[in-house]
């Protein structure tokens, strides 16, 4: 443990002073009686998982520069029910990480089956904690982690299981989710994943940009071909515009994966010297969409990697790239996002995953 990264070596003797994972129930407001976890690393990255919310991330900090993008309700009660239309909107509370699936991600949709409704239901759905591991100075142990279990399932139907772990390690600016989605049905069932990681100020700003290799193309809709065309650097984020109020843009990124099959994309805010890197496989997340909203009070740019673009069953289907899994079969997924604030590392960063 070299002293010049861990400065605390010998000077405390309780970890929670340096850092570790605390759990809270909110009391007040629309996210009374909701479960969460403050993770602390030490490092100045700070984030809350909410466990009543399928064990997503909402606030995150590093220092006093906030990194996620809040709505106005922020973190609210968990909504079950609200699986039709645009009823996921009313609990949508932003966030570092906002998980879409476990069997649809994109807007509502119709079949012979069922009624789907924008993104799917496991946002809303609480998590059972399986362990709470805390580091430990006296022992060596950097790493914390939180553990949880998120069930979606229906009587003669979908039966997921999400076992998520949540992990940082004291003195690393990093956080990593690690998800195993297993279909515990008698049978095959359709599968969609959409890690919809939100942005705010001030990592969001004017002029901050955004770092990915790979094509974009746009989402189709109007206000879309507006930003996501060839003309425009839609990847340099805007300061608020009044076309946004009310609407929003998407494009669709095919990431180029490297070597070992690896996308890294993020946003290097020059202004504040920092940039935020994330990583992921291509194989099990071959597709990134990029939500622009520059609203006002409404600003955020999401990086969203996924099994598909945030199409829907119907449209995945017709395309032949809906994903369906076995009874029993399992899905691994992992996302790691860091905090990078040195000069040359941010340098490397920007000059290999930028195009």
């Amino acid at each position: 443990m070299a002293k010049k990264r861990y400065p605390w070596k010998d000077k405390i003797c309780n970890t929670a002073q340096v850092g570790g994972i605390e759990t809270s129930v909110l009391d007040n407001g629309l996210g009374k009686g909701v479960r969460v976890a403050w993770v602390n690393t030490g490092t100045g990255l700070r984030y809350k998982v909410v466990i009543d919310r399928g064990m997503d991330i909402a606030e995150a900090f590093y220092n006093e520069h906030s990194l996620a993008w809040l709505s106005h309700a922020g973190v609210t009660a968990p909504r079950p029910d609200s699986a039709h239309d645009l009823e996921w909107l009313y609990s949508f509370g932003g966030g570092f990480l906002a998980t879409c699936g476990l069997t649809h991600a994109g807007g509502p949709e119709k079949d012979k089956n069922e009624e789907r409704g924008l993104h799917g239901r496991i946002n809303n759905i609480p998590a059972s904690i399986e362990s709470i591991v805390q580091p430990d100075l006296a022992a060596g142990n950097l790493e914390m982690s939180i553990t949880g279990v998120v069930k979606q399932t229906r009587l003669f139907g979908v039966n997921y299981e999400l076992r998520r772990t949540i992990s940082s390690r004291l003195g690393e600016p990093a956080v990593r989710i690690h998800d195993v989605v297993t279909n515990l049905a008698s049978q095959t069932m359709p599968h969609m994943m959409l890690y919809h990681c939100n942005f705010g100020w001030p990592l969001v700003d004017e002029g901050a940009d955004l770092i990915w290799k790979g094509k974009c193309k746009s989402r189709g809709l109007e206000q879309d071909d507006e930003l996501f065309a060839s003309r425009h650097n839609y990847k340099k984020c805007q300061k608020p515009l009044t076309i946004h109020k009310g609407r929003e843009a998407c494009g669709f990124v095919d990431v180029k994966g490297g070597r070992n099959g690896n996308c890294t994309i993020g946003i290097n805010n020059k202004k504040l010297k920092m940039a935020l890197v994330m990583k992921y496989n291509k194989k099990n997340l071959p597709w990134m969409c990029n939500w622009q909203h520059w609203g006002f009070g409404d600003y955020v740019c999401a990086l969203e990697p996924g099994t598909n673009p945030p199409i829907g069953q119907i449209a995945a289907g017709k395309q032949r790239q809906l994903v369906k899994l076995g009874p029993g079969k399992s899905r691994t997924y992992e996302l790691e996002i860091s905090i990078l604030t040195d000069r040359n590392e941010i340098s490397k960063f920007v000059n290999s995953a930028g195009g």
